[in-house]
C-alpha cells in the first residue's frame, strides 16, 4: 500500500504545470499586440492633452461717460448682434447737439451778409470804373486843350490867362483821374477782402457742421449695443452707476468663434500641416469625439508670448522642449458647439497619415 502511494506521488510530481506558460504566453501576445498597435497608431497620429477650448471674447466698452439709465440684459444670457443692452442718460449730449446746431445757424447767417457786401462792393466797383473812364475822357480833352493853347500862346493868338486856365484844367483832370483810379482800386480790394471773409465764414460753417456730426456721434454712443451674438459675462454695470469713457462694462463670448488651441511640442510638428483632420475629446464629455481640422500655427512658441520670456543668453542654459500653439477648427453641429465653453480641457489627436 505504501509503495502504491509513493508511486502515485511520483507521477503527480512528474506532471508539468501548463497554466503558467499559457498565462505568460497570453501576456506576451497581448503586449506585442498592444505595442504594435501603439506603434502603428503613433505613426499616423500626433496627440496632446495640453489643449483647451478657446473663443473670441468681445469686451463691451463705454464710449462716453454718464449715468446708466437702462440695462436690458442679465449676466450669462444670450444676446444677438445689434441688441440694445445699456443706455446712458443722454440729456447732456442732446443739449450739446442743440448748441452745435444753433452755432451753425449763426455762422450760416454771416454767409448772406458777406454775399450782400460782395454785391454792394461789386456795384461800387462798377461805378468807380465808370468814374475812371469819365475822368480819363476829361483828362484827354484837357491835355489836348493844353497842347493847343501852349502853341497859340507862343505866337500871341491867345492870352496868357487862357493858357493858364487850360493848364489848370489839365492839372485838375490829372488829379481827378488819379483819384478815380485809386477809388476803383480800393473797391476792387474791398471785393477781394469780402470774398476772403466769405471763405472764412464758409469754413466756419463747415467746422460747425463737424461739431454737429461729433455731437450726434457722442449722442449715439449713449446707446450701447451688442457687437456680436453670444453670451454675456463679467457684468460690471448697475443702474444709476456713473461710468466713464473707456470703462469695460461686460464681455460677450461670441457664438461662432469657438475653436481649439492645442500646444504641441516642437518635436511633434514635423508631420503636421494645415488641413489635417483632428479627433477631439472634451474632458467634460468623455464619451463623445468631435471632428476638426488644423487651421493655423502660431508664429512663435508660447514662451515667447509670456510676460517674462526666457533669455537663453544668461549663461545658465538648460534646453527645454518648447510648445507651439496650434489653432484647430471644430467641425460640429450647433448643438455640440453650444455646449463648449472657452477654457475647457481637451485631448486632441491629429491624423498626420491616412
Amino acid at each position: 500500500m505504501a509503495n502504491e502511494l509513493e508511486t502515485q506521488g511520483n507521477e503527480t510530481k512528474k506532471k508539468p504545470n501548463r497554466v503558467l506558460p499559457i498565462i505568460l504566453g497570453v501576456i506576451i501576445i497581448a503586449g506585442l499586440f498592444f505595442g504594435i498597435r501603439q506603434y502603428i497608431y503613433l505613426g499616423k497620429h500626433v496627440d496632446t492633452d495640453d489643449a483647451q477650448v478657446d473663443g473670441d471674447i468681445s469686451p463691451v466698452v463705454a464710449r462716453v461717460g454718464g449715468y446708466v439709465e437702462v440695462i436690458n440684459f442679465q449676466e450669462n444670457s444670450h444676446v444677438n448682434k445689434g441688441d440694445t443692452l445699456v443706455k446712458i442718460d443722454d440729456r447732456d449730449y442732446k443739449i450739446k447737439l442743440q448748441q452745435a446746431i444753433a452755432a451753425k445757424i449763426g455762422a450760416s447767417s454771416n454767409i448772406g451778409v458777406n454775399e450782400s457786401q460782395i454785391f454792394a462792393n461789386s456795384a461800387n466797383a462798377a461805378s468807380a470804373k465808370a468814374q475812371v473812364e469819365s475822368a480819363s475822357a476829361r483828362l484827354d480833352k484837357a491835355s489836348k486843350d493844353y497842347n493847343r493853347y501852349s502853341n497859340l500862346v507862343k505866337d500871341g493868338s491867345v492870352t496868357q490867362q487862357v493858357f493858364d486856365q487850360a493848364k489848370a484844367d489839365l492839372e485838375v483832370a490829372q488829379a481827378t483821374y488819379k483819384a478815380a483810379q485809386e477809388q476803383y482800386k480800393a473797391t476792387q480790394e474791398q471785393i477781394g477782402t469780402t470774398k476772403s471773409q466769405l471763405g472764412v465764414t464758409q469754413t466756419n460753417v463747415a467746422q460747425k457742421q463737424v461739431d454737429i456730426d461729433y455731437a450726434k456721434l457722442q449722442l449715439g454712443y449713449t446707446v450701447i449695443t451688442a457687437p456680436a451674438s453670444g453670451v454675456t459675462s463679467k457684468k460690471n454695470v448697475q443702474l444709476g452707476q456713473l461710468v466713464q469713457g473707456g470703462q469695460t462694462l461686460f464681455s460677450i463670448v461670441n457664438d461662432s468663434s469657438t475653436f481649439i488651441t492645442a500646444n504641441f511640442k516642437e518635436t511633434q510638428l514635423d508631420k503636421m500641416k494645415v488641413g489635417q483632420k483632428v479627433d477631439i475629446i472634451i474632458d467634460a464629455f468623455p464619451g463623445k469625439t468631435l471632428k476638426g481640422s488644423v487651421y493655423s500655427f502660431a508664429p512663435a512658441t508660447g514662451a515667447k508670448f509670456s510676460l517674462l520670456p526666457p533669455d537663453n543668453a544668461t549663461g545658465n542654459y538648460v534646453k527645454v522642449v518648447q510648445r507651439v500653439p496650434v489653432k484647430i477648427k471644430i467641425e460640429a453641429n450647433k448643438e455640440d458647439l453650444a455646449k463648449l465653453r472657452p477654457g475647457m480641457s481637451v485631448n486632441v489627436s491629429v491624423i498626420v497619415e491616412n
